[in-house]
């Protein structure tokens, strides 16, 4: 599946974040585009709108899927950890291989809805081994990378920051910081998580502060690109602000707008 040629010299791209399973959406996200940007969060365990979506209410049902989520809600980080225990092990199947079968159920959807070419990296949910088994010849999987479009460089760093939530990809500070450093001086920084900064990391809706990154903020301040974009925080505080001569830009919960953000030079 190609993107529709654009008619003009400007160089058009389309950027989308927590796609949490809207394949329907991904499919025409990149149309009018030169290239379709992801920045990761393809999985969908749980949707914290509809408790009937996703791998845990598939697996357990939408009343314990109600309960995950108000303990969660609630901070109760231990407790959601020791009624999931429980739930494990009442059906008696292996965890992993319950997990990683449904992960590549939905895997094989959205890539196959990814247009040529999309650049991408991974999320905080993701199963970043799964991916290149999934990823055809037209989505490139950039992490800690760069890579050029219409003249313009970009940086990738995919991966969340450890919290007591326990993700799949949650790495180290130090790990992270690794990586974005090795991304070095670019146009446009493509994260999965926001800088550290109060306003882009608080989520009004869960009424808490998800986890920034200092070591990109401090990047951000030091090599100035002309965007920051990342998503992550769903319902964010400021969508968009700038920090030193850069434009930061959480560019949606795509899952629930089905819309991506488009940068156009």
């Amino acid at each position: 599946m190609a993107l529709t040629p654009v008619g003009n010299p400007r160089t058009r791209v389309h950027v989308v974040s927590d796609v949490h399973g809207n394949a329907r959406d991904l499919a025409r996200a990149g149309d009018g585009a030169d290239a379709l940007i992801c920045l990761g969060d393809l999985v969908l365990f749980l949707d914290y709108a509809d408790h009937s979506r996703g791998i845990f209410p598939d697996l357990f049902g939408v009343g314990n899927a109600h309960r995950i989520v108000e303990l969660r809600t609630a901070r109760r980080f231990e407790e959601a950890r020791a009624f999931g225990a429980r739930l494990w092990t009442g059906i008696g199947t292996d965890r992993a291989a319950a997990i990683e079968k449904a992960v590549r159920k939905q895997y094989a959807e959205m890539f196959a809805a990814f247009p040529t070419p999309t650049y991408a990296t991974y999320g905080n949910v993701d199963m970043p081994t799964l991916w290149q088994e999934y990823a055809g010849p037209g989505t490139r999987v950039l992490d800690g990378e760069r890579v050029e479009i219409g003249g313009w460089t970009f940086g990738f760093v995919g991966g969340g920051l450890r919290t007591p939530m326990r993700t799949p990809y949650e790495i180290s500070d130090e790990e992270y910081a690794a990586k974005v450093e090795a991304v070095g001086e670019v146009d446009v920084l493509c994260t999965h998580i926001p800088p550290e900064v109060p306003e882009l990391v608080y989520d009004t809706v869960a009424r808490r502060f998800e986890r920034g990154s200092r070591a990109l903020l401090d990047a951000i301040r030091r090599t100035r690109p002309r965007y920051a974009l990342f998503g992550h925080v769903h319902q964010p505080l400021v969508r968009r602000m700038r920090v030193g001569a850069t434009e930061c830009v959480n560019v949606g919960h795509f899952a629930g707008s089905g819309r991506p953000w488009v940068l156009e030079w």
